[in-house]
C-alpha cells in the first residue's frame, strides 16, 4: 500500500497542471484504471476522444496480461518456463527486448532484464521484503542471461525468443514505457491528436495541447512525492523517471533497501543520485535508460549521453543539485528553491 500511495502522489504531482491549460478549449475525456500495479491516467481531447481512450485502454489491459510473469498464460511465464525452447513472442515483446539488449550492451550491463530471480528474492515483486543472504544473491546471480537470450526477428514480420533453461526474464523495467508508446499510437490511429498518459511514473504525451501550446509536466520531487522540482515544457514526446523513492524498504535494524538492483552485485544502486528523468521519443527506450542511468551514476550516466545521444536527461543528486543536459535549458524551469540546477555539454 505504501508503494501505491507513492505512485499515486508522484503521479498526481506530474499531472497536476496538465488538464487545467486546455479547460474550456476543447471536450476532454478522462479516465483512470489500475495496471502493472499502479494507477494510471488517459486523457484525451477532441471528437474521437471517447475512441480513443478506449484503444488506449484496451492497450494497457493486453500488455498487462502479456507481461505478467506470475500469469500463466502469459508471454513471459511461457518464455520462463520453455526449458531453452523458441518461443513465438507479439512485436510488443520483441520491441521490449531489442530496445533493453541495446542498452544493456551500451552501458556495460547495468540494464539486464534476467534479475527476476534476484528481484523476486528481494521481494519486490509481491511486496514481502526481504534481504537476502550473500549465498542467495550469489545463487539468484548465477540465473543471469541476458546476453545469452536469442531474438529473432522474420521478413513475415514474427518474432521468436529463447532463453536458457535457468534463466528467467521480466519487463517491469521497460513494460510501462512501451505500453504508454502503443498505448499513445492506439489514441492516434482512433483519430486523437491532442492527449496524454501517465502510467506509474511514465508520462507521454500525444501531439500539443488543444490550444497549441506546449505540455507543462512537472519532475517529481524525490524528497516529497507530492511535490515538485520544477517543470518542463514540452511537444510529443516520452518523460520516463526512475527512482529509490518508486519501491522500497527499510528493515528491522534501519537500513534502507530499493528495487533498482545493480546487475554485477545483486544490491540495490548506491551511488549520489535520487531520481533518474529521460526525455525522448520513444516510450521504450526512454524507460530502459531511466533504470540504467540510475544504476550507472552521474558520471557514466553523463558519458552515456555523450556518447549515444538520442535523448535528454534530468538527473537529481542527493546533494539537492539538478543536472540537466543542455537540451533542456530553455525546456527546464526550476521551482524549488531547495535545489540548484546546472546544464551539463
Amino acid at each position: 500500500m505504501k508503494f501505491k500511495t507513492r505512485c499515486l502522489a508522484a503521479l498526481l504531482c506530474l499531472l497536476l497542471m496538465l488538464p487545467l491549460a486546455a479547460c474550456g478549449e476543447s471536450k476532454v475525456s478522462q479516465s483512470e484504471i489500475f495496471a502493472m500495479d499502479t494507477i494510471m491516467w488517459l486523457t484525451a481531447y477532441g471528437k474521437n476522444r471517447d475512441a480513443g481512450i478506449a484503444a488506449a485502454e484496451g492497450v494497457i489491459r493486453s500488455m498487462d496480461s502479456m507481461i505478467d510473469p506470475e500469469l500463466e498464460t502469459s508471454i513471459t511465464y511461457a518464455i520462463n518456463h520453455a526449458n531453452g525452447e523458441s518461443v513465438s513472442i507479439p512485436g510488443q515483446v520483441a520491441k521490449m527486448i531489442s530496445t533493453a539488449q541495446e542498452v544493456y550492451e551500451r552501458s556495460n550491463g547495468a540494464l539486464d532484464l534476467s534479475l527476476y530471480p534476484l528481484i523476486l528474492r528481494w521481494g519486490f515483486i509481491d511486496q514481502k521484503y526481504y534481504v537476502p543472504t550473500e549465498q542467495e544473491i550469489y545463487d539468484c546471480l548465477r540465473q543471469r542471461c541476458f546476453d545469452e537470450v536469442n531474438l529473432r526477428s522474420f521478413p513475415n514480420g514474427s518474432h521468436t525468443v529463447s532463453l536458457p533453461a535457468y534463466g528467467m526474464l521480466s519487463f517491469a523495467a521497460v513494460a510501462k514505457g512501451c505500453t504508454a508508446s502503443y498505448a499513445i499510437d492506439a489514441m492516434r490511429n482512433a483519430g486523437v491528436t491532442s492527449g496524454i498518459i501517465s502510467l506509474g511514473g511514465n508520462v507521454q504525451t500525444l501531439g500539443v495541447k488543444p490550444d497549441g501550446k506546449l505540455w507543462r509536466v512537472a519532475i517529481t520531487d524525490p524528497n516529497n512525492a507530492s511535490s515538485s522540482v520544477g517543470t518542463v515544457d514540452v511537444g510529443e514526446i516520452a518523460i520516463v523517471t526512475s527512482g529509490p523513492y518508486q519501491r522500497n524498504f527499510t528493515d528491522a535494524f534501519g537500513h534502507f533497501y530499493h528495487h533498482l538492483l545493480r546487475p554485477n552485485t545483486g544490491y540495490p544502486a548506491n551511488n549520489t543520485l535520487l531520481s533518474v528523468t529521460i526525455l525522448c521519443s520513444d516510450g521504450t527506450l526512454a524507460d530502459c535508460l531511466s533504470t540504467a542511468m540510475f544504476v550507472l551514476g552521474e558520471t557514466a550516466a553523463i558519458n552515456y549521453w555523450r556518447n549515444y545521444g538520442g535523448f535528454e536527461m534530468i538527473l537529481i543528486t542527493n546533494d539537492n543539485r539538478i543536472v540537466c543536459t543542455s537540451g533542456l535549458i530553455e525546456e527546464f524551469t526550476l521551482t524549488n528553491s531547495y535545489y540548484t540546477v546546472s546544464y551539463t555539454e
